[in-house]
């Protein structure tokens, strides 16, 4: 099928950078008294990392997990604060970010493939993608996961597509971004390959995976699309089920048991990477610096620690490596779009 081969490219694409994994920008290692190696003076002021989303979802927890590395390994000894900036769906602040910080090298935004997506589609476009920003470096690799409340009805993924399928409108698919972003697509691609108009599953938006959970076990949703990483805590704790991930093979820990996509009939993946990134108009020695300490930071046993807490798989990317790939993705998210006629 046509829509399997593009889904199979975000997959295919995001896998390229297994090999790059251990591959750093700069040959130093360990700590040192967080200067330039050049002599510069930046940083100067202490820095904030903005999560344009509510607290608990993915962008929030990668910032957080960020700077507490960096504030507890001192790679940077100026302080690093974590800002939440919700609105839709990560559009709001991007447009104040590629605006009003477009000079402030103090100011970082952590994202994902909604920088792609929120600037190609259609509905609730963005003006504002990763071409109006300075990408630093990927970090880390995620998944989608379909999920429900623990008393749901649903017991398996084919009970979610049969009852859109008996009648859209009795299923209300939440996420946590705009229409037409990630959790959208995710929750919908299983839908259209099953053959359901994607333009009619009911979806309702929030803003980040935290509210969307919320609205699950509030009993505003049946079904939420959301980061695999980030729904381990509630599984554990029994308050959701998992009905599938979009790996192309079962995960690790908590969800170990849960199956994927494809062994649920549904031949189709989706990765979700994430990353850093600085203003449009970054001076050239906050970008060697940034370069210089993520690439130590990902080293460290801390940042390792971190990943392990999170269920995050680590892919790291320095700030050239990740702009190749964002130019990849970009034309992949465009054909992905298009496929579910949501293009701009």
């Amino acid at each position: 099928m046509r829509m399997w081969k593009k889904i199979k490219s975000v997959a295919f694409v995001a896998t390229l950078a297994l090999g790059l994994a251990a591959c750093s920008s700069s040959d130093s290692e360990g700590k040192d008294d967080g200067a330039s190696s050049k002599g510069s003076d930046y940083p100067k002021n202490n820095i904030t990392i903005v999560a344009p989303s509510g607290a608990g979802g993915g962008w929030d927890l990668t910032a957080r997990s960020i700077a507490k590395t960096m504030n507890d390994t001192k790679l940077v000894e100026k302080a690093i604060t974590v800002e939440n900036k919700p609105g839709g769906g990560g559009a709001v602040y991007i447009a104040e970010f590629a605006t009003k910080e477009v000079k402030n090298d103090y100011v970082l935004m952590v994202k994902s493939p909604p920088i792609l997506i929120n600037n190609n589609k259609a509905e609730g476009n963005s003006p504002y993608g990763y071409k109006d920003t300075t990408p630093l470096a990927q970090l880390t690799r995620d998944y989608g996961a379909i999920v429900v409340k623990n008393d749901s009805a649903f017991q398996s993924l084919e009970d979610v597509l049969d009852a859109i399928k008996k009648d859209p409108t009795s299923v209300t698919l939440a996420g946590g971004s705009a229409p037409g972003s990630m959790d959208h697509l995710v929750g919908v691609l299983p839908a259209f390959e099953a053959g359901i108009d994607p333009k009619s599953v009911k979806y309702v938006s929030y803003d980040g995976g935290g509210e969307a959970i919320a609205a699950l076990l509030g009993n505003n949703a049946d079904v939420i699309a959301t980061d695999a990483s980030t729904i381990a805590t509630y599984v554990k704790s029994g308050d959701v089920r998992v009905l599938a991930v979009s790996s192309a093979e079962r995960l690790e820990g908590e969800l170990s048991d849960i199956p994927t996509f494809k062994e649920s009939g549904i031949d189709a993946e989706f990765t979700i990477w994430r990353g850093i990134f600085g203003p449009k108009e970054m001076s050239d020695d906050a970008k060697e610096y940034w370069n210089e300490k993520i690439g130590q930071m990902v080293k460290t046993d801390e940042w390792k620690a971190e990943l392990e807490k999170n269920g995050w798989a680590s892919e790291y990317r320095n700030g050239e490596e990740f702009t190749t790939y964002l130019e990849e993705q970009d034309k992949v998210i465009v054909e992905l779009l298009t496929a579910l006629g949501m293009q701009k």
